[in-house]
Order: C-alpha cells, then sequence, then structure tokens
C-alpha cells in the first residue's frame, strides 16, 4: 500500500487528537489480528518454495549429497537437512 498522507485518511478531530500524543512523528498502525492474512497468501511465495523443496528431495533421491544441494539451491547444509526430513514425511 505504500505511505499515505494522514490528512487523506483521517477525520479532521481525529487527528487534532493523535497529534497531542504523536505530533511529528512517524507510525505504524497495525492490522487487526482479524485481517491478518497467513504468509504466502497474497503472492506465489509459498508455492515456490513448495516446489523447490520437492525438486530438493528429488534430487536427493537421485543420489545429490546434503552438501551438493546446499551448493546447488544457495541454502545451508541445515536448511538442506530439515528440507529433506520434511519432504519424507
Amino acid at each position: 500500500m505504500g505511505n499515505q498522507s494522514v490528512t487523506d485518511l483521517l477525520p479532521k478531530e481525529l487527528l487534532e487528537q493523535i497529534q497531542e500524543y504523536a505530533e511529528g512523528k512517524v507510525i505504524y498502525i497495525p492490522k487487526k489480528k482479524t485481517n491478518k492474512s497467513h504468509w504466502g497468501t497474497n503472492t506465489d511465495t509459498k508455492k515456490y518454495i513448495a516446489e523447490r523443496n520437492h525438486q530438493i528431495y528429488i534430487d536427493f533421491q537421485n543420489g545429490m549429497n546434503a552438501q551438493q544441494l546446499s551448493e546447488k539451491y544457495f541454502l545451508t547444509k541445515k536448511s538442506i537437512q530439515r528440507i529433506l526430513k520434511q519432504e519424507r514425511l
């Protein structure tokens, strides 16, 4: 969404109240818990990572070891081991 001017978002009376507490400050107003979405919901990242992890497992089954996979996918050896463990389930 990016930054927006508070004068475009809030009624004048509310802005004046906020100025009493935070005049000249940059503040962040978090979303309500009910409006939050889960990680990866708005992008294809979750799908990309699932496909990448599956390919890592296939490469492992085809003979690549954790060190080779680590170098190929630019991940730590520990991350590769974690992915392999998850994919086995």
